[in-house]
């Protein structure tokens, strides 16, 4: 079943084109990453499926609900945590949590359990009675993400959501979301500029530039799409000037001398040239201390996709 869909979708500010013609479908029970430099139109298109703005142009399906004609019957069924940090300071974390219960109606019993388990799963407990001014960004954002939990929802947009957490944090929160996706089939459509986490977390993938939908596939489908290019790095004992002569003929290397003498080797052919290389070690006596290969990732492709596209 299909939880979004898109067709021509566009939006403009005066002379500007936010969003640009964009077709999306979008399958319910996954985590979907929607990635961009900034100004792409991440988030223009996150408040077009929200129903916070009304498209120029092109028509919008969210959980089979035709967003133009039913606005209200999809904020029911959706959570939004924005960019923007949203809480009232003076309520405590444990209050936030309670309050945002009660404004989707959620019975004392049902809210008070779920606080619980809120509170233990972001590792919020000792915090549970701070007011909300009190506490850092990252705590802040955690409670921000914990309480669209309170409610139950089909469709949870999270834009850039880890933004001041630590690494564990970080990772902790990543693990609830694929966690309550697998448990429930929720649907996530996620934004983010850490490329490893949305390499980690997403089931699927959209990159946007200009406005515009450049590529959208699974994390190893865009790898096997446009990481033709492997690195594979020799570190060596000594380089001298026999072996730095015979590797400059060689285009798709280069000689690394800090912080150890290395071999780098990038190239869509890289283990006909790796055997090039190391008969040339060979010949020139020259020990070889380690060797890896370096596998793509999506922060190259991200790179390329985005390069490409300017």
């Amino acid at each position: 079943m299909l939880c979004i869909e898109t067709k021509n979708l566009r939006k403009k500010y005066a002379s500007t084109v936010a969003v640009d013609s964009i077709d999306l479908q979008i399958e319910s029970g996954q985590v979907f990453g929607f990635l961009g430099p900034n100004g792409a139109g991440k988030s223009t298109v996150i408040k077009l499926l929200t129903t916070l703005i009304s498209p120029s142009n092109g028509e919008i399906s969210v959980l089979g609900i035709d967003s133009s004609k039913h606005p209200l019957e999809i904020r029911k069924k959706i959570g939004v945590v924005l960019q923007q940090p949203s809480y009232e300071p003076t309520l405590s974390a444990e209050k936030s949590l309670d309050k945002y219960g009660m404004m989707w109606n959620i019975d004392k019993k049902t809210r008070k359990k779920r606080t619980e388990e809120l509170l233990s799963a972001f590792g919020l407990e000792e915090i549970r009675k701070k007011k909300m001014e009190d506490l850092s960004i990252g705590q802040r954002r955690r409670v921000q993400v914990a309480r669209e939990f309170m409610h139950n929802m089909e469709l949870l947009f999270l834009d850039e959501p880890t933004v001041g957490l630590d690494p564990t944090a970080r990772r902790k929160l990543l693990d609830f979301l694929r966690d309550q996706v697998k448990k429930s089939g929720l649907t996530i459509f996620y934004t983010t500029h850490v490329l490893s986490e949305a390499e980690y977390l997403c089931d699927n993938i959209a990159i946007i530039n200009n406005g515009k939908i450049m590529a959208v596939d699974s994390p190893s489908e865009l790898k096997n799409r446009f990481g033709h290019e492997k690195t594979i790095k020799i570190h060596i004992s000594t380089v001298s000037e026999e072996l730095k002569l015979k590797l400059s003929k060689i285009p798709e290397c280069q000689i690394k001398l800090e912080p150890e003498p290395t071999v780098v080797i990038t190239s869509t052919k890289s283990e006909i040239v790796l055997m090039n290389i190391l008969k040339i070690l060979n010949e020139t006596e020259t020990k070889i201390n380690d060797l890896s290969a370096i596998p793509t990732n999506l922060e190259e492709i991200f790179l390329k996709v985005v390069g490409d596209s300017n």
